[in-house]
């Protein structure tokens, strides 16, 4: 007979933790293979987990509400029939594990209400009760752990961390950096001295917007951003999209949109330049054999999704619009799975949906590249016979990592997708 782990899932490559909100099994409760024991949240997306196999939950590591980091165990099945709930130790090891969790949850907030009480205990950061304790029982002052990389969420120091440094300072090595620290560390932002009385409103973050504000910082902190903008007539697809749509939803199902046409545009480019289609794994290149497409859904209530359109070089224009409005019906319906939101080698944004007219997003890791479109507007413009036309113009922006492409093969990227958009023949295409 076995006890089987269960741990936290990653539900995307930029994705360090998870939120427990609703346990469907509790312990003693049998289980079948594939059957859902808990639903989890992340800034991405929510999903039912399955059961990786059949038999008894003996243990659950955490409770609903709680935020886990990815890989972290969060509960063990049996698979004898007759197992029945853990006891005493597993206990021990299950408020271990709340309690590092608990940090996640309420860091923010601590510092704010107890900044004071803090930076009396080792400047303004905040340690698990785990942490305290162990630090006590080794005669570790606080103050001797500010300049480890914890390696939890948000940054934290949790009890790996701890008895890392604690070894390399027996060795005489002093405080080390966490080795699972993979990007540079933000400066700790100092405590705004804001009260409740004030005229201000605290609002603490949920964890989507927590998880968001992490990802997007670390983005930064990993690439160099640069943007490059084009601006783009789209006269002629405006032009053949009209007289289109209607006979397309009647065969479809579904509304043709301009985001289809510059999908397929940006498809061809990633084709003819495959650097941008890349990634950085330290010093190493990673060519990505596949292009699949990241395109960010807007769900009402839930910020943004970014589902994943597989293999989209292996399909045309129709196959990519059929693709992009089954991941939106999943993502509005919060059906996406893991597989929808992981695999991105691009991602697209179309901020023109919102009446902008251009924007520079930031590159969903580990990705080196996102491309950004505005709003079609009437524009006037000259021509080359020097006459001035009404043409439906919009800006486009890629924004690239300068670590790998440089400004020319960024701009001759943009470039290639100006001029597809611009020169193709849309009859042709359906």
């Amino acid at each position: 007979m076995a006890r089987t782990e269960v741990v936290m899932p990653q539900m995307g490559e930029s994705i360090t933790t998870g939120t427990i909100t609703k346990w469907n099994k509790q312990p003693g409760d049998k289980i079948e293979i594939d059957e859902i024991l808990l639903e989890i949240s992340t800034d991405k997306v929510e999903s039912e987990i399955p059961s990786p196999m059949e038999g008894v939950v003996v243990e659950l590591l955490f409770e609903e509400g709680d935020t886990v980091d990815v890989g972290k165990p969060i509960a063990y099945i049996d698979d004898d029939p007759n197992a029945t709930p853990s006891s005493g130790g597993g206990s021990d090891k299950k408020e271990e594990k709340k309690e590092e969790a608990s940090e996640s949850k309420g860091a923010q907030s601590y510092e704010t209400v107890h900044a004071k009480e803090s930076k009396s205990e080792g400047g303004r950061r905040f340690y698990t009760p785990l942490v305290r304790k162990l630090a006590e029982e080794n005669n570790v002052d606080l103050s001797e752990l500010e300049n480890i990389d914890g390696s939890g969420a948000g940054g934290r120091v949790n009890k790996d961390d701890f008895m890392n440094f604690l070894e390399n300072r027996k060795s005489g090595g002093g405080a080390k950096a966490s080795a699972a620290s993979s990007t540079p560390s933000a400066p700790r932002p100092s405590v705004p001295a804001y009260t409740e009385g004030e005229r201000v409103e605290i609002v603490p973050m949920d964890n989507m917007r927590k998880a968001i504000a992490k990802n997007m910082q670390n983005s930064k902190l990993t690439s160099p951003h640069v943007n490059s903008i084009d601006q783009v007539d789209m006269t002629n697809l405006v032009k053949f999209r009209e007289g289109f749509k209607h006979d397309f939803k009647k065969q479809e199902g579904f509304s043709l949109t301009y985001t289809h046409f510059i999908l397929y545009a940006l498809v061809q480019a990633l084709k003819e330049f495959p650097y941008v289609n890349a990634s950085i794994d330290g010093e190493n290149i990673v060519l990505k054999k596949d292009i699949n497409l990241g395109c960010a859904v807007a769900v009402p209530g839930s910020g943004l999704v970014v589902p994943v359109i597989k293999g989209a070089d292996n399909l045309n224009i129709t196959g990519i619009a059929r693709a992009l409005n089954d991941l939106v019906i999943k993502a509005r319906n919060k059906k996406l799975t893991m597989d929808d939101m992981s695999g991105g080698t691009y991602t697209f944004t179309n901020n023109g949906s919102f009446g902008v007219v251009a924007a520079t997003p930031v590159i969903l890791q580990p990705q080196v590249g996102i491309f950004c479109v505005g709003t079609i507007k009437k524009t006037p413009v000259v021509t080359d016979d020097l006459a001035i036309a009404i043409r439906d113009i919009m800006y486009a922006t890629h924004t690239f990592d300068h670590r790998l492409i440089d400004g020319e093969l960024g701009s001759k990227f943009l470039k290639h997708v100006t001029n597809t958009l611009q020169t193709m023949d849309p009859e042709a295409l359906f």
